[in-house]
């Protein structure tokens, strides 16, 4: 048989098996057609990649009997070949750069109902405040722009506020350096009197500057208002592409919690300092913490919430450094109902089926502890899904792609959306007082707000 046609024959065995085993379950839905083109692509990826290793070796082994002439018989087709490769690589580059540029703009656009400057001035971007509404970029607009009414407080609690909740962003085009954007920080929450109020959460925003507003929903809720919050942007575009900037963006809440910690000392009282991080915010905060505990008594925080924490060797060390004053729930449900000793000062909310808590290169090649051969498995992690060298890791791969599919007021408790968890969740984990009716009448007005907000976002509703 020629080489050409062992290579095809192998190529074709490979990709037919590849691509049979790649239908199997996954942990959250995918489109229909990518659902459909994904075990042709993987098994076609498997099967060319292994028909050449295979037919090159053939070649080169007829060659060496001298039964062929080798699969290469002039240096032609490879510096076409090279040339070919060159102009795609450049091409690329080229595209990734424009792709990337008006991904940027657009994450600086503001919507048209967060282009206004807010008119209180318990938040940044107002005009009292050391940054504009045009610095504080897309992100930072939406943050700044949906504190809570008075109307929601009593709604929920049924109590009068006591003052009006602070919002504190800096985006990362409001100064030139971490520095200078932490030094902004500080003077917007020394100008609206954050240091006054009764807890100040620190929230790590996502790459893009997204900042969860639903979380300090929930706090300027249960507080009364009697609350600030404060966020500071690092880049401008998504999570998947703002890896690189996590040692940075850690600076910035180290530089940030150092900041705080000094004004506190020198304060006769102090808020209570609680930190949030969710997807790659709570890598980039447990990045700024990383002794854990003993940073957290450096800086005096009262209780850290991490939610959606991306996979990996770093975060399984942290958890490590946690477990002694630490829990993990994938649910409300999993909160007891008392704690045997203190009440644990960090939280990890993390579903079981959360494929960016999942995903990690070692699923190329080792079983999971998640996908067991034998055993009970954790919460939307599918009984038919198992674990096949090579296929498993791309799996989880296309999973984060999909693992967010938000409908404005749809809250689920799914993959990566944590929304329908993060009423009860960040109750419990910063000691907030909540009855169990409070508990429904919070829980329906944070979807109230979050289609509201998504109303503005898309020009229904002015701000």
């Amino acid at each position: 048989m020629k080489p050409v046609a062992i290579g095809v024959a192998a190529g074709v065995a490979v990709g037919a098996g590849v691509a049979a085993a790649s239908r199997g379950a996954t942990l959250v839905p995918w489109p229909s057609k990518v659902r459909q083109a994904f075990p042709l692509i993987l098994g076609g990826i498997a099967g060319g990649s292994a028909g050449l290793k295979v037919g090159i070796g053939a070649s080169i082994m007829a060659a060496a009997r001298g039964r062929g002439p080798g699969p290469v018989r002039s240096v032609t087709p490879v510096l076409v070949g090279a040339g070919l490769a060159g102009g795609i690589v450049a091409a690329a580059t080229y595209g990734r750069g424009v792709l990337l540029g008006r991904m940027v703009e657009e994450s600086r656009s503001l919507d048209p109902g967060f282009s206004t400057p807010p008119t209180g001035d318990c938040v940044s971007g107002c005009v009292g405040s050391a940054v504009s509404i045009a610095e504080l970029g897309r992100e930072g607009a939406r943050f700044v722009g949906t504190v809570v009414a008075p109307d929601d407080v009593r709604f929920v609690t049924e109590r009068d506020p006591v003052a009006s909740p602070i919002r504190v962003f800096i985006g990362v085009d409001a100064a030139d350096t971490v520095q200078q954007r932490v030094g902004l920080a500080m003077a917007e929450l020394r100008r609206t009197g954050a240091f006054d109020r009764g807890a100040l959460l620190v929230q790590a925003p996502a790459g893009s500057g997204y900042a969860n507003a639903t979380p300090v929903d929930v706090v300027e809720i249960l507080t009364l208002g009697n609350c600030a919050s404060v966020a500071i942007g690092y880049g401008l575009l998504p999570s998947f592409l703002s890896l690189g900037k996590v040692e940075m963006a850690a600076q910035t809440q180290r530089l940030l919690l150092d900041a705080i910690r000094e004004e506190c000392a020198v304060r006769a009282s102090a808020p209570r300092i609680l930190l949030y991080g969710e997807s790659l915010g709570a890598k980039v905060q447990e990045a700024a913490v990383p002794a854990g505990p003993l940073d957290l008594d450096h800086y005096g925080v009262s209780a850290a919430l991490w939610v959606g924490t991306p996979g990996g060797s770093t975060a399984d060390v942290f958890h490590a450094l946690c477990a002694a004053e630490s829990i993990t729930v994938d649910r409300p449900d999993q909160i007891p109902a008392g704690f045997q000793g203190p009440r644990p000062r960090v939280w990890f909310l993390e579903h079981d089926g959360d494929p960016v808590v999942r995903f990690r290169p070692e699923l190329l090649l080792h079983r999971p502890a998640w996908l067991p051969t034998d055993g009970a498995r954790g919460r939307n992690v599918p009984d038919s899904m198992s674990w096949k060298p090579g296929i498993t890791w791309a799996q989880a791969l296309v999973d984060t792609f999909f693992a967010t599919n938000i409908k404005p007021g749809d809250f689920k408790s799914l993959g990566h959306d944590y929304r329908a968890d993060l009423g009860a969740v960040v109750t419990a984990a910063y000691g907030l007082s909540c009855d169990s009716a409070t508990a429904e009448r919070l829980d329906s007005r944070l979807r109230a707000l979050e289609v509201a907000r998504a109303a503005r976002i898309n020009g229904e509703t002015a701000g």
